[in-house]
């Protein structure tokens, strides 16, 4: 028993280092790939403060706010994902339980329908993703309220409300898009694909505060998220402040996935496959699995973002899409072999 919780706490510390080597990789390449191709030596030069013409244009101003915008998001969301498992204590579970994700979605539709060709250009995009983030706080808030009562907050009970709202919102977003004209139709479906073409300074100063802000609250949980693995009653009894504690992470979950939705539209997957592939890999211990399901989910969406500008090129492809087909099928494959050696053992 002793063997193996070392052992596992061993592969842990390596699989981190190994993720926090690839990030910076990941990223290196990342600034080099797209419909103009840049040598890692170029963009390394750039980065170091050299002169290399169009390179550092292109790497400057265009490529990294929008890998390091990828890196954010893609760590904000991995381990709100992570979170929201171990608050469930389900492994299949994802931000999107909660609502932020479905009213986030409806926030931004309300705009782009309403707003029609005035919503165009910065100042546009701007109010669509004041709305997306407007719709998830309020998802989640209302979420909160009907799973909660005189006795506490029920996890159970919050898992159905966010089915319920998610469903509810899903349905006013398809009235919406019923409704609304084929441009607009466009707008809102390209949105809902998620993409990181819009990243810019601005972006990517209230992401870094936001989600820095996430990336170092919620770790802080972590010792009481593994005390919630043997159940609600176990934890009260260990004196952890249960209630508190479900409030928090919710709190924390729905601004750091309310505000990335908001800022770069919805992204599939990254919430619900990297925290799951990473405690197959690890275990459960959150303190090491937040971690490295933040590091494991920059990784994720920086190569999901490269991939989307040259697949197709010039022609970009919305990284959510990139996401589910990298994402899904390594996944299933974890599973079945998860599978087929529990079967033999």
């Amino acid at each position: 028993m002793i063997t193996n919780v070392i052992d596992r706490r061993r592969r842990a510390q390596r699989l981190l280092l190994l993720l926090a080597v690839t990030l910076p990789l990941a990223m290196l390449l990342a600034l080099g790939t797209g419909a103009v191709h840049i040598a890692p030596s170029d963009t390394l030069a750039v980065l170091l403060g050299g002169d290399r013409g169009q390179a550092t244009l292109i790497v400057q101003q265009i490529r990294l706010p929008r890998v390091l915008l990828a890196g954010i998001i893609g760590a904000t969301l991995a381990m709100s994902g992570a979170a929201m498992q171990g608050l469930f204590r389900n492994p299949l579970a994802d931000p999107s339980l909660i609502g932020v994700t479905a009213g986030a979605s409806l926030g931004a539709s309300v705009l782009i329908v309403a707003g029609g060709s005035s919503l165009s250009g910065l100042a546009g995009l701007s109010l669509v993703s004041l709305g997306a983030f407007a719709g998830g706080v309020l998802a989640v808030l209302l979420v909160y309220r009907l799973a909660s009562s005189e006795n506490g907050t029920s996890v159970a009970t919050m898992l159905l409300a966010g089915i319920a709202i998610t469903a509810l919102a899903g349905a006013a977003g398809s009235l919406l898009e019923f409704f609304t004209d084929n441009e607009r139709l466009r707008q809102i479906s390209l949105w809902k694909m998620g993409g990181l073409d819009g990243a810019n300074l601005p972006r990517l100063l209230l992401a870094s505060v936001v989600a820095g802000a996430v990336l170092l609250a919620l770790p802080q949980y972590a010792l009481p998220l593994n005390t919630l693995l043997l159940g609600e009653s176990e934890a009260r009894h260990l004196g952890i402040p249960v209630n508190r504690t479900k409030l928090a992470l919710i709190a924390w979950v729905a601004v750091g996935v309310g505000t990335s939705v908001a800022l770069v539209g919805t992204i599939a997957f990254v919430g619900l496959v990297v925290p799951h592939i990473v405690r197959l890999l690890i275990g459960p211990d959150h303190r090491t699995l937040l971690p490295a399901s933040a590091l494991a989910g920059a990784i994720l969406l920086v190569c999901a973002d490269a991939l989307s500008r040259i697949v197709l090129a010039p022609t970009e492809l919305p990284v959510g899409i990139i996401t589910a087909l990298i994402g899904v099928p390594f996944f299933i494959s974890l599973l079945r072999q998860r599978h087929q050696y529990g079967m033999q053992t």
